[in-house]
């Protein structure tokens, strides 16, 4: 017996196993009293024959010989453990005909079963099987239900991690969250009513019940959540919206289920569904596939559990997607989830403290600056930040480095940006005078426009797919003019105006330049309204909506007008292209033997041969913006 926790005795399952076993060996040796009978040899059993001394001998389960003799006839007096059968009746039969006996003997065949081992084998064994089944399968769920979920009885629990004192504790706090200022000012109030619940309720107020994060990939929705736990110090379960979903019907709402009855147990504190959409996809809009009936049901018992547990019980529910445009009305009502937090990519400043937070650990040489860092890096994510420290402290060690310098960060983003350099990738000399010029092309025109995004760093060192590449440091705009989207399309044409003055002839080299250009003549013509033809008009989906339908929502007439102004738009970029690099030839063609000879390429370099663009305004220096790479790729892309 083993003592519970309220000082009864709880009964303990391996006196079972002590009581199974002492019966099983009074079974195996009970009806067994040989202390009456002796075994003798093959010699003595012989004397015995040729005497005429032996009454009977009766050979059970063709195993044991048991001897009766004539003074006894009714009482084994001795046995004999028999090897070969055939040769035994063999030697009976050859003893007794040579002694002449007049009366022999013969063996009889005698089949003896143990009552016992028949108790054993035929009721007491399957019963043992039945008991220990039972015992292992009773013990199976009840680790499960204390969190394992690895049984098959277990399929309907909850897989969330539990983190908290006890378990695995969360250290993560707004410290280790870097570049999300705004949507931490936002949580923090759910912070403040973990730690002190009553400040809330004795006025009347009530807490969201569920905080939707939103945000691209790697801005630090799951780290912004964890700090949320870490700082209010309360249980944190954390699970993936893909967990609650099984091939088995039921098992998705059971789990939520679970998960829920576990969290009120915990109260307070936070239930986490990271990539939410997984299960809060709106329900019927696919008219091909229909439903998904299983993943609707759990989706049906959260929308339950968030709008059924009580107003003050203390669990409030995080959640993480990218996608919240597909998401079911229903759990974006007030009630579920009634508050939205934009994580959105971080900015200069943001950067800058996301450097310093995965620099921390880091052996940084004199000459590593953050700022300067944050500006090569706009449009990264903290998870592309921390790429880079990681990056840079690998090709550091890579070169024997003792510590990390500049160098060693500019190489990480370039090589995250455009790949890995191969240059060891064969390039004919005319191929490399055509990617030199194209590149030079893109360098040159972006240069002389206004609004084109100023050029960094130009090289026609093959990277990943590319053969040449660009990076430039565009403006971060919140709005954008038709003048500037167009300056963009003119300076992307440039690679393939380059050589069409040059050489007179172009290549497949530009495939991602036409790419790109139609993509953003396209959305100029149909979703920014910025064409004159089409007019004032925007076929833009942002409800997500569009992608179920089956029809376009413009007629025939209209799209052929479409093509016709994007075809348009996009031959009027390349002609401006064009008249630009013809009038600056000359550049153009020192440009691209510069490039040949030093395969790498400054914005000074450009300022050398064409002068300072006049409506910078020192805009390189006090430039907040983001690093931008042109790689373009075609059959063997060129940038």
């Amino acid at each position: 017996m083993s003592p519970q926790p309220g000082g009864k005795k709880r009964f303990n399952f391996y006196w079972i196993y002590i009581i199974l076993t002492v019966i099983l060996f009074a079974l195996y040796f009970s009806g067994k009293d040989e202390s009456s009978q002796e075994e003798i040899n093959m010699g003595q059993l012989i004397e015995m024959l040729k005497k005429g001394e032996v009454s009977k001998i009766d050979l059970v389960n063709k195993e044991d010989a048991e001897i009766y003799m004539k003074d006894d006839p009714k009482t084994v007096k001795y046995t004999y453990r028999i090897g070969s059968l055939e040769r035994f009746e063999e030697t009976v039969e050859k003893v007794q005909e040579e002694s002449g006996i007049e009366n022999p003997i013969y063996i009889t065949n005698v089949q003896h079963k143990s009552w016992g081992l028949d108790i054993l084998v035929n009721l007491l064994l399957p019963l043992i099987l039945v008991i220990v089944f039972w015992v292992v399968l009773m013990r199976g769920m009840g680790r499960g239900s204390m969190g394992g979920g690895g049984q098959i009885f277990n399929i309907g629990k909850s897989k969330a991690q539990l983190f908290d004192k006890d378990n695995v504790p969360v250290n993560v706090t707004f410290k280790d969250v870097a570049g999300l200022e705004e949507a931490k000012v936002e949580i923090i109030e759910i912070v403040d009513f973990l730690k002190n619940p009553e400040k809330y309720t004795k006025l009347g107020g009530k807490i969201p019940k569920g905080v939707l994060l939103v945000g691209p990939p790697g801005t630090g929705k799951t780290l912004l959540a964890k700090s949320v736990a870490g700082e209010a110090n309360v249980p944190f379960f954390s699970i993936s919206g893909s967990d609650f979903v099984e091939m088995f019907v039921g098992v998705g709402a059971s789990r939520v289920r679970d998960l829920f009855n576990n969290a009120k147990q915990k109260s307070p504190c936070i239930i986490f569904i990271d990539e939410i959409d997984a299960i809060g996809r709106a329900r019927g809009k696919n008219p091909i596939n229909g439903g998904n009936d299983e993943r609707e049901s759990t989706l049906n018992q959260l929308l339950t559990e968030m709008d059924g547990f009580g107003t003050n019980s203390g669990v409030i529910v995080l959640a993480a997607t990218n996608r919240a445009d597909i998401l079911d009305k229903a759990l974006m009502r007030a009630g579920r989830f009634d508050r939205q937090i934009y994580v959105e990519l971080p900015d200069l400043i943001g950067r800058k403290e996301i450097f310093e937070v995965h620099m921390r650990n880091l052996k940084l040489g004199p000459d590593v600056d953050r700022e300067f860092l944050a500006k090569q890096t706009p449009g990264f994510s903290g998870a592309d930040i921390a790429n880079v420290c990681n990056e840079a402290a690998l090709m550091a060690a890579r070169k024997g480095k003792d510590m990390i310098e500049k160098q060693d960060f500019m190489d990480a983003i370039d090589r995250i940006i455009g790949g890995l350099e191969k240059k060891n990738k064969i390039i004919t000399a005319d191929e490399k005078k055509v990617i030199a010029f194209h590149e030079a092309g893109h360098a040159t025109t972006s240069w002389l426009l206004q609004y084109a995004h100023p050029l960094v760093k130009v090289t026609i060192v093959p990277r990943g797919k590319s053969l040449g590449a660009a990076w430039y440091l565009p403006e971060e705009r919140q709005i954008t003019t038709k003048e500037q989207l167009y300056h963009e399309m003119v300076a992307t044409m440039g690679g393939r105006a380059a050589e069409q003055v040059i050489f007179g002839q172009i290549s497949t080299g530009a495939l991602s330049d036409l790419e790109k250009v139609t993509k953003q003549a396209f959305a100029m013509v149909t979703y920014y309204g910025l064409d004159e033809t089409i007019g004032n008009l925007s076929y833009y989906d942002s409800t997500g909506q569009q992608d179920y339908s089956l029809t376009k929502p413009y007629s025939e007439k209209t799209a052929e007008i479409i093509d016709k102004q994007v075809s348009k738009l996009a031959e009027q970029a390349y002609q401006e292209a064009l008249k630009i690099l013809s009038e600056h030839k000359e550049g153009l063609t020192q440009l691209a033997n510069k490039l040949i000879e030093k395969e790498v390429i400054f914005g000074e370099d450009l300022e050398h041969i064409f002068g300072k663009r006049p409506w910078d305004n020192n805009a390189n220096e006090e430039n907040t913006n983001e690093q931008k790479q042109e790689s373009h790729e075609g059959q063997e892309g060129i940038g």
